[in-house]
């Protein structure tokens, strides 16, 4: 064996290998891998240029920061930031109860909220529509997506990718528990560690894969066991099947992955934004990066940002081009942020 590829799944992993330099500790064997942790990042071009439309239409959209400057597919209308300032109408919000707020003291306008997220944040967005809180004049844009079809999806069809461990999302898991992560020693042959986000979780975390390694026995670890339990969050799953049916869905740079995202269950198509627009959240459209963007290939793995030509260049944290570069769980950004690259005379 030439190398030994671990992959840590969750941006935050990866902001806590660069921030505190953990790559430069580990003998040439070992390679730590970024993987696809960021949903902001895979979250399709044409959600975005839906809402671009709507907002520019009078539909009030409301949005997280990172997505705010997420960019679409086009090149005049390139976010929803750029959208605002064109005179679309959007508002960055903080959770979707803020959403539900300013809906309730606006009745006579329309909102739209674009819920983006992993399993970590699809129950603040199911827990108002299970309790059907939610007032009429809002609609919610599901873009939630689910962690491990993902890594299925590169252990069947990335196999460039040499992968001998896994760190498991940690936030992630405090909701799906440790248990969803045990098809990966079963059926690959690969450890996976669920770890905590400080340098000494991360360090754990390799330490298990490698004991793993020489021993010639993979298995399921729980090293986050101050915060995951074996079977999750009872409530929130229970609550996130009832309110949410899964389907094969797109993932920006990547395309459709089988059974790896969530749409409203009709039961609750009073609140669905793509039924009430006519959006079809489900098709494969291009991959919808832009001429030279790599992001795709980071995100599996492929390649690290420093091997995209416009890193650093054309793409910036301050005016990102590629969605990699976009939020603080990217791993553009972070590299960018925390990569301890000298750049001189360039404004970030």
């Amino acid at each position: 064996m030439d190398h030994v590829g671990i992959m840590d799944f969750c941006g935050t992993h990866e902001w806590t290998i660069t921030h505190y330099g953990l790559r430069s500790l580990m003998p040439d064997p070992i390679r730590l891998i970024a993987g696809p942790g960021c949903p902001v990042c895979i979250t399709p071009a044409h959600y975005v240029d839906e809402l671009i439309k709507l907002c520019m239409d009078g539909v009030h959209v409301l949005t997280y920061g990172d997505t705010y400057r997420l960019p679409g597919s086009s090149d005049k209308v390139r976010s929803l930031a750029h959208a605002k300032s064109l005179g679309g109408k959007v508002t960055i919000v903080y959770s979707v109860l803020d959403a539900i707020k300013r809906a309730k003291a606006n009745p006579n306008e329309e909102f739209v909220f674009f819920a983006v997220g992993f399993e970590t944040t699809a129950p603040s967005t199911a827990s108002p529509v299970y309790r059907e809180v939610i007032p009429r004049n809002l609609k919610l844009l599901i873009a939630h997506r689910l962690t491990p079809p993902i890594i299925r999806y590169l252990f069947d069809n990335v196999p460039e990718v040499s992968l001998q461990g896994v760190i498991a999302p940690g936030h992630v898991s405090t909701i799906i528990g440790a248990s969803a992560w045990e098809f990966i020693p079963r059926e690959y042959n690969v450890s996976a560690v669920v770890a905590g986000f400080e340098p000494m979780d991360v360090l754990i975390a390799i330490y298990l894969i490698i004991k793993d390694l020489i021993d010639g026995k993979p298995k399921l670890h729980n090293e986050y066991g101050r915060a995951v339990s074996y079977e999750g969050n009872l409530m929130a799953k229970t609550m996130l099947n009832e309110v949410f049916e899964v389907i094969d869905a797109p993932w920006r740079g990547i395309g459709v992955v089988r059974s790896s995202g969530y749409v409203l269950k009709d039961k609750f198509r009073v609140y669905d934004a793509a039924f009430e627009y006519g959006i079809d959240l489900t098709k494969d459209v291009d991959l919808a990066l832009p001429k030279g963007c790599r992001c795709g290939e980071v995100v599996l793995g492929k390649v690290e940002p420093t091997q995209c030509p416009l890193f650093m260049k054309v793409c910036t944290p301050r005016n990102p081009y590629g969605p990699c570069m976009v939020s603080i769980e990217g791993t553009c950004r972070i590299w960018a942020e925390h990569g301890g690259y000298v750049i001189k005379n360039l404004n970030i």
